[in-house]
């Protein structure tokens, strides 16, 4: 699980934000925060992802360069 986080975390911001876009956000970060032990909110990350949370995660990849929201 250590090394999903280390790769995403070593990605490019190019490849991050395409990872928050919407669609891809629910699978990619909603394993990222999996990988970092946050079950329930990887879990509702996934399922909700599509609909409107990969706004909170594009807008903290473009402000801060990586998810910093309940991670």
């Amino acid at each position: 699980m250590k090394d999903i986080v280390k790769f995403i975390d070593g990605l490019p911001l190019l490849l991050k934000v395409v990872l928050a876009l919407p669609g891809i956000d629910g699978i990619a970060y909603g394993i990222y925060r999996i990988a970092k032990g946050r079950i329930i909110i990887g879990i509702l990350w996934i399922v909700l992802g599509f609909a409107i949370l990969w706004i909170i995660d594009l807008v903290s990849v473009l402000l801060y360069g990586k998810v910093k929201f309940l991670v």
